[in-house]
């Protein structure tokens, strides 16, 4: 089994119920997927569906689960290096440069220091901001600092990247770019990603395969495969076509 292969067997999550002491609320019932080595997985559901609460346990933040969750044939046990993560938040350092804060993802790497300032300056050229690379959070775009915050989770050539909404706060021309340029740097690195994500649009443009979650509890639906040439023409009828297929499972009945 490669080591960037990522297996979910039978994975179910539960936590106590607040209303009522003594039982419990069952947000992932009996998860199974197998994330093959330098795929494209998106996992898109609505709200409450327990999409994120999967990512938790992928990162390994949250240990308290049944089943099993596999990285190269191991169990994940806690968070490592072998893990990036990028979120909705960029949550970069106000008080360092562009060019520290991607370092703040080598704190724990076992590189020398002449080793960590090379990938450092690998990843600014990575994610197009060589000319930004002692600025500061504040004074740059929102779409930039997303693009810092990547940079940051691919620093240390991590097994699997995922990505928890990384795109939502941005403004539509904003996200549209950088879907675009994150479809590049995926096809260039061949890094597994998972994507957690509401935009069905996004799931589709940039997933090899698209997870639907559905909630209460939070489960698989179905898994649809997009067999579409990269990169990906949203205006393309087969494009359309799929993405259309993936929005009825969230349209009720009298709804369309």
């Amino acid at each position: 089994m490669q080591s960037n292969s990522l297996v979910l067997d039978r994975v179910s999550k539960q936590f106590d119920n607040p209303q009522r002491p003594g039982e419990t609320l069952r947000v992932l019932d009996n998860i199974r997927l197998d994330v093959r080595a330098g795929e494209f997985v998106s996992i898109v559901g609505a709200s409450g569906c327990g999409k994120s609460t999967l990512l938790r346990l992928l990162l390994g933040l949250d240990q308290a689960f049944d089943g099993q969750i596999l990285l190269g044939g191991k169990p994940i046990r806690g968070t490592g290096l072998e893990r990036g993560i990028v979120f909705q938040d960029h949550r970069l350092f106000p008080w360092l440069t562009v060019r520290e804060n991607i370092a703040v993802g080598l704190k724990n790497s076992p590189l020398s220091a002449r080793e960590k300032t090379e990938a450092v300056r690998e990843h600014l050229a990575l994610v197009g901001l060589e000319a930004f690379a002692d600025a500061y959070p504040q004074q740059i775009s929102g779409g930039m600092a997303q693009r810092v915050a990547i940079a940051r989770g691919l620093v240390n050539r991590p097994s699997v990247l995922l990505l928890d909404e990384p795109f939502g706060a941005l403004d539509a021309l904003t996200r549209t770019r950088l879907q675009n340029e994150l479809q590049g740097i995926w096809a260039r690195e061949r890094i597994t990603m998972v994507l957690v994500t509401h935009d069905v649009d996004e799931a589709v443009f940039l997933g090899d395969r698209v997870v639907v979650m559905q909630p209460n509890p939070g489960r698989i639906r179905r898994v649809l495969d997009v067999d579409l040439p990269r990169p990906r023409n949203r205006s393309d009828s087969a494009f359309i076509t799929l993405r259309d297929d993936l929005l009825s499972d969230f349209i009720a009945p009298g709804q369309a």
